[in-house]
């Protein structure tokens, strides 16, 4: 009987079971409140994404210490993707990409940290109710997307 090849077995078993984060991952250092192992994981998975997970947490993080009772979201001064990050919105959205990507133990890790931001986001923030409910596709948005912006 013919032994099965190793990446059969992986896809097997799936993506992370059983695989450990490489000595390289786990030197790197801690993201912004997540455990050793579930740092080294997102370092790990992040492969070639634009902007690194540590960054989207800092830039989340930035945006609700910003000072007043209520937030108002602000657009994008250009639209290439390394200005698009500019809108808290699309921050989130790359946190949400980043948070699938994620190992399961990775992944409940950054989802506690990101159920504290999201809870002080949709606390601080006003509901616009003239968001389309909708992108182009005809999905519905995040509800990150119906919160309201400042003029301009």
């Amino acid at each position: 009987m013919p032994r099965r090849r190793p990446g059969a077995l992986r896809a097997a078993r799936g993506t992370h079971a059983g695989r450990r984060s490489p000595a390289w991952a786990r030197e790197l250092p801690r993201l912004d409140r997540l455990s050793p192992a579930a740092s080294a994981e997102a370092h790990w998975t992040a492969g070639s994404r634009l902007h690194p997970l540590g960054d989207l947490l800092h830039r989340y993080r930035v945006f609700l210490r910003s000072p007043g009772s209520r937030l108002r979201l602000t657009y994008a001064v250009c639209p290439a993707p390394s200005c698009a990050i500019d809108d808290v919105a699309a921050v989130r959205d790359e946190l949400a990409d980043a948070y699938r990507a994620l190992p399961p133990g990775a992944r409940r890790a950054l989802g506690g940290v990101l159920r504290f931001l999201d809870a002080e986001f949709h606390r601080r923030t006003v509901f616009d109710r003239d968001a389309p409910a909708t992108d182009r596709s005809g999905s519905p948005r995040p509800w990150w997307h119906r919160r309201l912006y400042e003029e301009g």
